[in-house]
């Protein structure tokens, strides 16, 4: 039975956490983001306050600061299980302290636990890191603060089973949230900034320059932290590669990454057109969707009778009637066990199309928890097939509790495959979603706010369809003195869209060249290119340190793989050398942690800390079982404080994942990591609105393109039979005109909704012109004619 420590609103009991203000400085397509944390504790006894947030998985904290009335602490990197330790002592002392540490299990979670906050003080914490922006598939660069951070599932037998004395953390509506967010922003590039957009309200934008290069933007006033808060900005001339080098730091040793100068080169080619309007007619497709409880949530807040699951469906409608004849496919669903429609990947025919058809139509959130692991292995396992290269598409609105795991064996599989990757709703995991598409060599979307996943997962599929770039080298032309140490993994695909980094250190000097150069050289479908960039080895001092951070953060990251695929077996140092490079960067780390501890005199705690749950946003709501809690709820388990003076401390919160952003909770000391999610309870389906015209014609098109002349395509076009077969020319077969007529209606009227049908109207297209119909013109013309259209043959194709 759950020990649930009860609902506390902001009506009742006060709460730790009293607002947070957030500052994020954009420099061309990396962020630096400032993040103050203010508490106060109104009890009257101490409170410990453990914070578990999400932060972007490639970010790389690199401050940690303790304001307490007129003392500030600074925080500093250190072996986890030493900074444990002292965490530990310090409260056993009495004396106040602070630990950040990256959990074991997912590189975006990160806990602070706020050690023994005295009754009346207030605490300011300040978190800042790097990160990488990713680029949609619109050339935005997105920036995500998480509000939600949807429960990570934990496998079965890995300890995630429900437990006696449990705490559950409580949801409330946002409504009731006692804290408040403000939220600013300042962007700069080399190119003009066109927008920026966000899925929450914006003051207007501010330029601060004739040239449009600076600009400052800000949150509305009376903003809720019910939901992310996603900024998409524009430049113009987004696909100009570049070269930027930071300064060493004069503090640092010479020879030291940190010491040496680092340059960060961007890649975003824009291929031609000639190119990318080709697609390929072969390929091995393999679709794995989520069908754990949660995806029976709605898709967003604006159209609550559409859920995650049936977009889902109407997704995999589009994506298996866009397929080009010839290649194969086979579709995968999980949750806590999987399932898959065929033993191994089929040729793609009539036949196969309509028995996967009937399966998808009768999928529903059923499934349970969010196990992707085993059906990954699955899809691994199957032998590729001889010239159809695997594409490997995977639809989850949940988080997993073994994220590196998966990415290890994603990245691990990375030869045989590329993987596309869509996170769907509030709060899906950027590490586990960029991730899937950054070791699958892929491409990853968020479908989050008002978007439509259909169009954002046929831009991917057209991705997947075109050629791949091949023979991709780097090289490096430096003066004598000068050496370079590349930081980032070698690159192994691009593709229109897809941006790369390259982090690469810059060792010794030359007296006289002041500029270095680099090229980038690839070949696209036959067609070598190149791209040569040069910088200057001697760039300002001033120019901060967010590229050095995100080098170490790269090279961290790579290491960290490494020694993961190693365990068990010698690995040559890799985690002390992860550690060292943690510690000197000032980069956080999977070994390392940051400790915080305020040396004044302190008397020994006396008696056990108070617990308190803060209340979180609640964004879904599944009706559970008698053991298992609502969405939006965690179970900690073990839970208990060794009073006294004497703190014990076996596991840490770093471990634990919770729903809500932030999350403050003043709870014992000992929490374990291991939790249980409602996510295995089907929630109660709501009603399913009328189908969608455009899903309703496209249903009927066959798997070779065209469409067949019946009533059911009559009433899709809003005509009736009769009207349809009076108007068709005599001498034009009856398929040719319903395609025709199909055409016609797709263009005229669902113009705005292209990029879900671009393909299968080509692929009908090139039916049409397969077929040598003769009058053509003439059927185009009384196709226009009985739907009230002006197409001309060639907008549609032919």
């Amino acid at each position: 039975m759950v020990n649930c420590c009860g609902l506390i609103t902001a009506n009742k009991d006060p709460v730790p956490l009293k607002s947070i203000e957030v500052e994020l400085e954009v420099r061309d397509h990396v962020a630096t983001v400032v993040s103050t944390l203010n508490y106060e504790n109104k009890e009257d006894k101490p409170l410990e306050a453990v914070f578990v947030f999400p932060l972007p998985g490639d970010a790389a904290v690199c401050h940690f600061s303790a304001q307490i009335g007129q003392t500030q602490i600074v925080a500093e990197v250190k072996e986890k299980q030493k900074a444990r330790e002292e965490y530990d002592d310090a409260l056993s002392s009495g004396q106040q302290a602070f630990l950040l540490e990256e959990s074991e299990q997912s590189p975006d979670i990160f806990s602070l636990s706020v050690g023994s906050l005295p009754p009346g003080e207030s605490a300011s914490i300040r978190l800042d890191y790097v990160t990488e922006l990713a680029v949609q598939a619109d050339d935005g660069l997105r920036f995500c603060l998480p509000a939600v951070l949807n429960p990570r599932y934990q496998p079965l037998g890995s300890g995630g089973s429900g437990g006696s004395g449990g705490v559950q953390v409580t949801s409330v509506p946002a409504s009731l949230v006692p804290y408040s967010l403000s939220f600013s922003a300042r962007v700069s590039s080399p190119r003009p900034i066109s927008k920026v957009e966000s899925s929450c309200s914006l003051d207007s934008l501010q330029y601060l320059n004739s040239d449009q290069t600076q600009a400052t933007i800000k949150l509305a006033a009376g903003h809720k932290f019910d939901r992310d808060v996603e900024l998409l900005i524009y430049y113009k001339d987004a696909h100009q590669p570049t070269a930027v080098v930071e300064a060493g730091q004069a503090s640092a040793e010479p020879g030291s990454l940190m010491g040496d100068p680092v340059v960060m080169v961007s890649l975003y080619p824009e291929f031609p057109q000639s190119v990318m309007s080709s697609v390929a007619s072969c390929g091995e497709f393999v679709f794995l969707l989520d069908r754990s409880g949660s995806m029976g949530c709605s898709i967003n807040n604006s159209k609550q009778q559409e859920t995650r699951i049936s977009s889902a469906r109407d997704t995999l409608l589009l994506l298996l009637k866009s397929l080009p004849m010839g290649c194969y496919f086979n579709i995968y669903s999980f949750g806590s066990s999987y399932e898959h429609i065929f033993p191994k990947s089929v040729e793609y025919s009539q036949q196969t199309m309509e028995e996967a058809l009937k399966k998808v139509g009768e999928m529903g959130a059923n499934l349970g928890g969010t196990e992707i692991l085993s059906p990954l292995q699955h899809i691994y396992s199957q032998s590729c097939i001889p010239s159809q290269p695997r594409q490997l598409f995977v639809f989850t609105d949940g988080e997993v509790g073994n994220t590196k795991q998966v990415l290890d064996l994603v990245k691990k599989n990375s030869g045989s495959h590329r993987c596309f990757s869509f996170g769907i709703g509030e709060g899906s995991s950027s590490a586990l979603i960029n991730g899937l598409a950054k070791e699958g060599g892929g491409h990853a979307q968020f479908i989050t706010g008002t978007d439509r996943m259909q169009p954002k997962v046929m831009q991917s599929l057209r991705f997947a369809l075109q050629p791949a770039v091949v023979d991709i080298s780097v090289t490096w032309d430096l003066p004598k003195g000068v050496s370079v140490t590349v930081l980032s993994p070698p690159i192994t695909a691009l593709f229109q869209g897809q941006r790369s980094l390259i982090y690469a250190q810059l060792t010794g000097q030359s007296p006289k060249a002041a500029e270095g150069c680099v090229t980038v050289k690839y070949s696209l479908a036959g067609h070598p290119s190149q791209n040569q960039l040069r910088f200057s080895l001697k760039p300002a001092e001033d120019t901060g340190s967010t590229v050095h951070r995100l080098g170490a953060r790269t090279l961290i990251r790579s290491l960290e793989m490494e020694e993961r695929e190693r365990r068990g077996q010698p690995d040559g140092g890799l985690k002390e050398k992860v550690v060292q490079l943690s510690v000197q960067s000032g980069v956080s780390s999977s070994f390392t942690a940051f400790i915080a501890v305020n040396k004044a005199d302190g008397e020994a705690i006396q008696g056990p800390l108070v617990r308190r749950n803060i209340p979180i946003s609640r964004m879904c709501i599944v009706k559970g079982k008698s053991r298992n809690l609502r969405m939006g709820a965690a179970i900690f388990k073990n839970d208990c404080y060794m009073g006294g003076g004497g703190a014990a401390r076996d596991k840490h919160a770093g471990d634990c994942c919770i729903i809500g952003s932030p999350i403050a909770m003043a709870c014992s000391l000992q929490l374990d990591d291991e939790f249980e999610m409602a996510d295995d309870v089907p929630p109660v389906m709501p009603k399913q609105p009328p189908r969608d015209p455009l899903l309703q014609l496209v249903s009927l098109q066959q798997a070779s393109g065209c469409w067949l002349l019946d009533p059911a395509l009559s009433a899709a076009l809003g005509k009736t039979s009769e009207e349809v077969d009076k108007s068709k020319p005599a001498p034009v077969n009856s398929d040719v005109w319903a395609t025709v007529l199909a055409l016609i209606w797709l263009h005229g009227f669902k113009k705005d909704a292209k990029e879900e049908w671009e393909l299968l109207a080509m692929k009908a297209a090139s039916w049409l012109r397969s077929q040598n119909a003769p009058c053509l013109t003439e059927c185009v013309e009384a196709g226009n004619a009985l739907l009230g259209c002006s197409m001309q043959k060639d907008v549609l194709g032919l």
